[in-house]
Parts: structure tokens; C-alpha cells; sequence
């Protein structure tokens, strides 16, 4: 058994809008940050301090992904268009864009110099990390796609849309593998943890899914309202979830059993709006949502004996 305990390191401010999406950065001691502010914001972690808008966008930011070792970051935004900025020069590597509306997500494919993203029409690209061309279109669903998660070992890749189905495909060719409804509203977040496929939704439902075929494995309502997004620990056997309810809980991998909340209620300096993003810089977790802030958390694991 173990157990959690947490402390706000520090409070982030300078959004003057909500915050939709974070990102680590290059290293363990930066950030970016992008939402209604037509801007992406580089945060030094090390200084607890605003670092620099690393670079100004045409439209809110949806999405934001790391390519790891290269120094670029690629960025989603409303109006269509996908960006990979030169993180150390600042500078517009390349542009595409997608036909019809907004990205919402954006991935790497792992073990293919590629990445996928999907929006609101319900379709997948896919553009090569080496010229940047796209390389396959294809069509999931007839409504809006928000979320997407690869997994590594099995090739494959699932997605998230609005009518709560979760479709499964497979990354060598893009063939559908399965499709199932999980949720009775939108689905808003996945993740990958250990051997499971892990969705929640605007039911507040979280759900663990076999990979193989999606089946319901396990289901609880972690949260009060939206599930906006599910974050396995890199290295311990804990997730995090974090939710339009403000709250951050944090679960026991493989019991789904409860072993911190955090809110306000819960007497922590943490969110008085939605949380709509938070990720994992080490055993820190930073959170980000409607408040204009972005908190980063010292997460400690103690095992009892």
C-alpha cells in the first residue's frame, strides 16, 4: 500500500485567459502553456517566473506537443492550422492545416517519424516529422474528435469523439480495429497505463478498457463533472485525473482506489474555476484550467510497510 501526499510549489500567473493545454518543456525546468490568449507561454520552473511568449499565434491553442530531442514544438489551434516552432530560435520551421475546423489534439506516433491530429470534422492526419507533407487522411467520425492516445507496444491508436464511442485503429495502415460507446456524453480524456486503456468523460465517468478490444474492464465517477484529462505517473503506480469540478485526485493504478483529493474544499490553495490541463514534469504535477493559472505540485510516494 502506499501513500500520497502533495504541496503546492507554486502558482504560475500572467494568462489574462483561460488555459486549455500544457506541455513539457526541452528540459525538466520549463513549460509551455497556450489558450484564448493567441500566445504560447515558456515558464522557467526552476525561478517559479514567466520566461517568454515563445511565440504569438493567430488563434486560440488547443493543443501543444512535444517532439522529444528536436527542439520543436508543435501547436493546434482553432482556426485549423498546425505550427512547429523552433524552440530555441523562435522561428516558424513549417505550417499545414487541416481542411475544416479546429485541432484539438495532436500526437506523436511512436516508431514512425509521424504525427496525428484531429479535430472537429472527425478526421485524422498524419504528417511526416521529416518533411512535414501529409502522408494520410482519413475519416473517423462524423462528429468532433477531441482526443487521441498511441500506444507503444501495440501499434495502435485510439480516439475519442463527441458521441462517447472510443475507436481503436491500427498504426501501420489506419485500418479500423473496433469501436465502442463508453460514455453516455463526450469523450475528453485518454490515457495509456500499464495494460489498460484508460478513457473519462462529460458523464464523469472513468472507465479502464482492454486495448485489445475495448472492453469495459472497470468503471467509477471519479469526479463530480467532466474528466478533462488522466495522467499516469511516468515511473510510480499512480494517475492523476483533473476535472471541470476544480479538483485533482490522484488513484492507485491498478485498484482505482482513492489515495489523495485535492480542491479547495480539501483546504488546498488549488483551483477556483475548471482544470482542463495538467501533465507530469518528473514527480511534479502541473495543473492549468479556467482560472488563468498554473500550479505546479511536489508530489511525494511513500510506501507503508
Amino acid at each position: 500500500m502506499q501513500t500520497i501526499d502533495i504541496a503546492l510549489s507554486h502558482t504560475l500567473a500572467g494568462h489574462q485567459n483561460p488555459i486549455f493545454t500544457v506541455s513539457r518543456g526541452v528540459d525538466a525546468k520549463t513549460i509551455f502553456t497556450g489558450g484564448n490568449d493567441k500566445g504560447v507561454v515558456e515558464w522557467d520552473l526552476e525561478n517559479d517566473k514567466f520566461k517568454r511568449i515563445l511565440c504569438a499565434v493567430p488563434a486560440s491553442v488547443y493543443a501543444l506537443q512535444l517532439l522529444e530531442g528536436e527542439g520543436v514544438l508543435v501547436i493546434g489551434l482553432r482556426n485549423g492550422e498546425v505550427w512547429f516552432v523552433d524552440i530555441e530560435k523562435q522561428s516558424l520551421i513549417s505550417k499545414t492545416q487541416t481542411e475544416k475546423g479546429a485541432v484539438f489534439a495532436i500526437k506523436v506516433l511512436p516508431g514512425k517519424r509521424e504525427i496525428i491530429a484531429t479535430g472537429e470534422e472527425g478526421v485524422a492526419y498524419v504528417w511526416s516529422l521529416d518533411t512535414y507533407a501529409l502522408l494520410y487522411r482519413f475519416k473517423i467520425t462524423d462528429t468532433t474528435v477531441r482526443v487521441i492516445e498511441p500506444s507503444v507496444k501495440a501499434k495502435q491508436v485510439a480516439f475519442g469523439d463527441k458521441n462517447g464511442f472510443v475507436h481503436l485503429y491500427d498504426t501501420t495502415d489506419f485500418r479500423e480495429i473496433t469501436k465502442q460507446q463508453i460514455h453516455s456524453l463526450p469523450v475528453t480524456a485518454l490515457a495509456t497505463a500499464d495494460t489498460s486503456l484508460f478513457s473519462g468523460g462529460r458523464d464523469a465517468k472513468l472507465v479502464r478498457l482492454a486495448k485489445n478490444d475495448l472492453s469495459v474492464l472497470e468503471s467509477i465517477t471519479p469526479h463530480m463533472f467532466t474528466v478533462y484529462g488522466i495522467l499516469p505517473h511516468p515511473t510510480w503506480p499512480i494517475i492523476a485525473t483533473i476535472s471541470r469540478d476544480k479538483s485533482i485526485k490522484i488513484w492507485d493504478v491498478l485498484s482505482l482506489s482513492l489515495l489523495k483529493n485535492i480542491s479547495i474544499e480539501r483546504g488546498y490553495d488549488a483551483h477556483h474555476l475548471s482544470i482542463n490541463t495538467a501533465t507530469w514534469v518528473g514527480n511534479q504535477l502541473v495543473t492549468a484550467g479556467d482560472d488563468k493559472l498554473v500550479k505546479v505540485w511536489d508530489v511525494f510516494l511513500q510506501e507503508e510497510k
